[in-house]
């Protein structure tokens, strides 16, 4: 094997495409194979030996064996680096080989480290920042109780009185949740399953560039964020309304067209609805070839049949400043709507004379009417018929405002009258007095969301909560809202927003819907244990610093079975020799993530010293009696 190894290394090296500064892309080639790129497979085709291995001949035709070719590269055999051969040595591996994402139940966990800030919609500018997001994908037989029911604890609610102790959690409580979303969701199903009406997202739109949020995965980076998406959207899915529970995602041109046939896997490709595409940024980028102003908004239906029924509902407001009353009609302002429309109807295709100018008028061809004769004669009766401002064009109709605000206006896929990030940024500077979040989403856009999608008293989830803005406007709309968050960020960003939010703000949507302040939210942390380690692990500065971490980690951390203690002290010095992010990287990689979190079964473990008053709200809040 080992000179199979040589040789298949020797032949790579011929295609530029694996080569970068004179060395070979492992990843680059398995995804050219996966493509089953012609020039890879040619150049294959050209050894004897390879050729014999990889290949197989049905009826003088060769056939690529692309997946034993993914096994055969993903070996560590096959381009080890420094970190890799440190890993093999202490006992840490992990399988190699490929599948499809459907063929696979792996689970990737993701979480910041330095002082990364996961962020939708990041711009070139902000690629540039040396910050790296860790992520560890596991393999299912890895997956214990990973994703059971955790302890919440540091309870507290929040109003415009300040913070107090949380004597009961109500149904129709607002909650901020910190930690892992995968596992708060999971968390959030015994109370919340099947009662979410509507879903907003925005996740990490993983545009690469110089920032590459999937940095430190053994497979491609493209394919763990699918992964990474696919295990948040089929939880997510549990917690919609069954009948008229709705989700949006909003993402870039970079993955929403993926995101597009894995939204179809999990939902049901029926239940697409839309590709909203919203106006995000007014200014341009001269060094692009063409400037990108737009984001993707995704919207998929628990089930279309219900929204295709209840289709009045998702209209907008009727905009008033198009309606004028010219000629002083008594019945108020109106505005004048084309009266043909496309489609041959025989019985909406007659003559009709401008009784101003004696002139004919009839339907282009292709077109018809928009009613058919009676109608029309009583619409003339009415005086609703009218040719023109000057009464010498084509017969239009009027629509009153008062039919226009009672039935709204029909919404499109093209959103170009909302607010920009630009103006979100400024409304969260003009909260906080500096920048605090990069590209946040304006309330305006989220505010159109669920205005489409709810009605009072509705549940709203944001589980990539970022800046605050989905609980925002959810709160100033009179909807219920569930927010999860990760980031370090939540308590001085998220939380304090939603503080400003009760105490009566006025940015953002505040004036178009009254907001006044008021209201409340309880806010939560599932409790940690290994992701107290994986925190301080992130936090060290210096190898001395995480060689102490080492030591506290083998007395009170859960490892991973894989990890031998003994093979590690025997290769300390390699260890040493790992730059400080590799070495950031092993430890992390040997918390078993199975407890990053404490689970809900082990509430009354007294090694987690879990507060009988954090026991009696955990078993409030996770009691099926409610539901």
């Amino acid at each position: 094997m080992q000179n199979l190894l040589s040789e298949l290394k020797e032949l790579l090296k011929k295609d530029e495409r694996v080569m970068v500064e004179d060395e070979l892309l492992k990843n680059k080639a398995i995804e050219l194979a996966l493509k089953l790129d012609e020039n890879l497979i040619r150049l294959l085709l050209s050894h004897a030996r390879l050729r014999q291995h990889f290949f197989t001949e049905v009826d003088s035709v060769q056939v690529f064996d692309k997946e034993k070719f993914v096994q055969f590269v993903s070996n560590k055999a096959f381009l080890p680096d420094s970190y890799t051969a440190f890993k093999n040595k202490i006992g840490l591996t992990d399988d190699g080989g490929a599948t499809y994402l459907s063929r696979h139940r792996d689970v990737v966990l993701a979480w910041p480290y330095k002082d990364c800030v996961l962020e939708g919609g990041q711009t070139e500018e902000d690629a540039k920042r040396d910050e790296v997001f860790w992520n560890e994908t596991l393999a299912p037989d890895d997956i214990d109780r990973l994703l059971d029911p955790k302890v919440l604890t540091n309870f507290r609610r929040i109003d415009a009185n300040g913070e107090h102790p949380v004597m009961e959690i109500a149904d129709t409580d607002n909650l901020i949740i910190k930690g892992n979303n995968l596992l708060a969701l999971h968390s959030l199903k015994r109370r919340f399953g099947g009662k979410v009406k509507l879903i907003y997202i925005d996740p990490p739109y993983n545009r690469g560039n110089e920032r590459d949020d999937f940095l430190y995965n053994d497979s491609f980076k493209h394919s763990a964020w699918l992964v990474f998406m696919r295990n948040r959207l089929e939880v997510a899915k549990e917690l919609l309304m069954r009948s008229e529970g709705l989700i949006w995602i909003s993402i870039s041109d970079t993955e929403a067209h993926y995101l597009k046939v894995l939204c179809d896997e999990v939902f049901g490709r029926s239940n697409f609805v839309a590709d909203v595409i919203w106006n995000s940024t007014k200014s341009v980028t001269n060094t692009a070839v063409i400037s990108d102003a737009h984001t993707h908004n995704l919207l998929y239906a628990r089930n279309i049949e219900w929204l295709k029924k209840n289709r009045e509902l998702f209209r907008l407001e009727a905009d008033e400043t198009k309606f004028s009353n010219p000629d002083n009609d008594p019945r108020g302002k109106w505005v004048a709507d084309p009266f043909q429309v496309g489609g041959l109807r025989p019985n909406q295709r007659y003559p009709v004379t401008n009784p101003n100018t004696g002139k004919v008028y009839y339907p282009l061809p292709g077109n018809s009417w928009k009613n058919e004769k009676k109608v029309f004669d009583k619409l003339m009766e009415e005086e609703r018929i009218v040719f023109g401002v000057r009464g010498e064009a084509g017969p239009q109709r009027k629509r009153f405002w008062s039919e226009a605000k009672e039935r709204g206006r029909v919404t499109t896929t093209l959103w170009h009258d909302l607010p920009t990030t630009t103006n979100a940024t400024k409304h969260l500077k003009e909260l906080f007095g500096e920048k605090v979040f990069e590209n946040p989403k304006p309330e305006g856009l989220v505010r159109r969301i669920i205005q489409l999608s709810t009605r009072d008293g509705d549940i709203v989830l944001d589980f990539f909560a970022g800046s605050g803005t989905t609980a925002s406007a959810a709160m100033k709309m009179g909807r219920q809202f569930i927010a999860c968050e990760q980031m370090g960020y939540i308590e001085p960003v998220t939380v304090e927003r939603i503080k400003k939010v009760v105490a009566g703000e006025q940015g953002g949507v505040s004036k178009e819907v009254n907001w006044q302040g008021g209201d409340n939210f309880v806010y939560c942390e599932l409790m940690q244990w290994n992701a107290r380690y994986v925190e301080q692990i992130r936090a060290a500065q210096t190898t001395d610093e995480l060689h102490s971490l080492w030591e506290t980690l083998q007395g009170k951390a859960f490892l991973s079975h894989k990890v031998k203690f003994d093979q590690f002290d025997e290769h300390a010095e390699d260890f040493a020799q790992l730059s400080l992010a590799d070495q950031k990287r092993f430890l992390l990689e040997v918390l078993d993530k199975n407890q990053l979190y404490v689970n809900l079964s082990e509430i009354d473990d007294a090694d987690y010293q879990v507060s009988e008053e954090d026991k009696r709200l955990n078993r409030q809040f996770y009691s099926t009696e409610q539901n």
